[in-house]
């Protein structure tokens, strides 16, 4: 049977500080975290057309080249007025240099051209994260978490990264990115992804 044993070192396969540090804090800090960039492995391109797809071939990208268990998390931002885009491409949106204020006011302006952007309806949105654990040269474990919730403009808050300040979820007021990062963990999709990994792989 496939499990994560407390206390292993696990490779996260992200460049992306705010990412790593919310998975360390996801998994209660049972495990050693190191990230695919502080040891300089190379991003790979993500040329699947699904959030599962992309976290698994993350993962193994990064298992094969560390000889480690690799963890990957594939996640982003779906607008149901923009027929589910930014979605996959939730990164891209934010350009080479991650600025993800000009992703944020890409997906505002987006909005006004369909009308949407101040139509309730149309600021429907969800995040999906979707969470694959890989061994080197060995089997993985795939599962995916969503979160729904509206959009909100001009950006709210500073904690969190990615599109947090444009996120309310469903129930409350505050955005992600407004939002104590400990009752974020607790109801974000991420959060809901790790309940499923862990239900799976530890005990």
């Amino acid at each position: 049977m496939l499990r994560l044993v407390k206390g292993m070192r696990l490779v996260a396969a992200t460049h992306n500080p705010g990412k790593a540090r919310e998975i360390e804090a996801l998994l209660d800090g049972h495990y050693a975290v190191v990230t695919a960039g502080s040891l300089n492995l190379p991003e790979p391109d993500e040329t699947e057309s699904t959030f599962a797809g992309n976290a698994l071939l993350k993962a193994r990208h990064a298992a094969d080249r560390s000889g480690e268990v690799a963890l990957a998390d594939d996640s982003g931002l779906s607008v149901a007025a923009l027929g589910g885009a930014p979605g996959i491409f939730s990164a891209r949106w934010a350009g080479p240099d991650k600025d993800f204020a000009h992703a944020m006011r890409r997906v505002e302006e987006r909005l006004e051209e369909t009308g949407a952007a101040n139509d309730d309806p149309g600021r429907r949105a969800w995040f999906t994260s979707a969470l694959a654990v890989a061994w080197p040269d060995g089997p993985a474990v795939v599962v995916e978490g969503r979160v729904d919730g509206a959009l909100t403009f001009p950006p709210r808050g500073d904690r969190g990264f990615g599109y947090d300040p444009i996120f309310v979820p469903d129930g409350h007021r505050e955005t992600f990115g407004e939002m104590d990062p400990a009752l974020k963990d607790s109801i974000s999709h991420r959060a809901r992804a790790f309940a499923k990994l862990k239900a799976a792989l530890i005990d």
